[in-house]
């Protein structure tokens, strides 16, 4: 090996695994023509995945959903409880099947990439940036594992004069990229069902953020729709930003927090953008909060500084408990975050009267 060869940065070593060899053979030449990726193999099943990963120890899996002999699911669950890694879901049913995708994120999967619905070859210029930069992502990532499964905690009823725990606050904005769908089930698992309510942009296409506020709504106290407009953000609702529109928050004739949707381009090449939400809270000044979880890139960052300059109380994730710390990050470089807490602390940090104040 000469000198160069030893001084070349590590190149992420992926496992694809998926039952059509058509698939496999065009993953393959599409991971393989990256500088930074190697092909440590490929597997046609689950099954077989299972010796390989023990074999070839690779850093990321790209996984199939629908496979003979175990499904990907299904696969993905007993990874996650055995030997946690980086997952990419990549399968036709991921366009179309948002609440199988879903499913697959709240387990532990990183991302997910759709198959395209016609001839892999016409969309393989798109489809290959967006492959190679998720597996790379991905083999960033901190993968927490399995969720752990834990009874619900009991949920206390509304005290009287409830408002008065909480009159500090009208509304809590939060917005979260990849790794998002499990961090914000945590989060809003532990609050209050009195608590103000919330409006959140996570990335998502537009077919999957309706189907997300369904599974969060069938397992939370809150009530959680996917945002409408001129809807009231009261207590104990939450609101998800609807795929292809942005959310943004203003105040009704009779000083209610409202839904917002507004039909522009992207911001921070997203739609919904974080960073609209976020700024669009900065006249509550200290009457709002704003979180901002894991996820790739700056989205959010701004805003969220507006809000800080204004008087918001906001927190970013640490690092820790972050699978991909790249907002978080931005945010506490950029001094737009007063507090930066685990995942597990940021439900009562974010209700907590004078947290805005320190």
């Amino acid at each position: 090996m000469s000198a160069s060869d030893s001084a070349s940065p590590k190149r992420t070593r992926v496992l694809i695994v998926d039952d059509s060899a058509l698939v496999r053979e065009m993953l393959t030449a599409i991971l393989s023509a990256d500088p930074e990726i190697e092909v440590a193999g490929t597997a046609p099943d689950p099954i077989i995945a299972r010796d390989k990963i023990k074999a070839l120890n690779p850093d990321v899996l790209t996984l199939d959903v629908e496979m003979p002999r175990m499904n990907g699911i299904e696969f993905l669950e007993r990874l996650m409880r055995m030997r946690p890694m980086p997952v990419v879901m990549i399968s036709t049913l991921t366009q179309d099947g948002a609440d199988t995708t879903l499913r697959a994120l709240e387990l532990g999967a990183v991302d997910y990439v759709a198959k395209p619905t016609q001839r892999l070859s016409e969309s393989l210029d798109t489809l290959k940036q967006e492959i190679c930069t998720k597996v790379k992502t991905a083999a960033a990532a901190r993968v927490r594992g399995a969720p752990q499964v834990r009874p619900p905690a009991p949920v206390a009823a509304p005290e009287a004069g409830a408002d008065a725990r909480f009159g500090h606050l009208d509304v809590i904005a939060m917005g979260a990229s990849t790794g998002g769908v499990e961090a914000l089930g945590e989060i809003l698992a532990a609050v209050p069902p009195d608590a103000p309510g919330i409006a959140i942009v996570q990335h998502l296409p537009a077919n999957f953020t309706a189907r997300f506020a369904a599974r969060l709504d069938s397992t939370l106290a809150l009530k959680v729709f996917e945002a409408v407009d001129g809807a009231a953000i009261l207590p104990g609702t939450v609101h998800v930003g609807r795929g292809g529109v942005h959310l943004e928050v203003a105040r009704d004739e009779s000083g209610r927090p409202v839904c917002r949707l507004v039909d522009a381009p992207p911001e921070t090449g997203h739609l919904p953008s974080i960073d609209r939400l976020f700024r669009s809270l900065a006249p509550f000044g200290r009457r709002a909060a704003g979180v901002i979880l894991t996820g790739m890139g700056r989205d959010g960052v701004a805003g969220l500084k507006a809000m800080r300059e204004a008087g918001a109380l906001t927190i970013a994730q640490d690092q820790a408990t972050s699978v991909v710390y790249g907002m978080p990050r931005a945010a506490a470089e950029a001094g737009a975050a007063k507090l930066e807490l685990p995942l597990s602390r940021i439900a009562a940090a974010m209700l907590e009267p004078g947290n805005g104040e320190r």
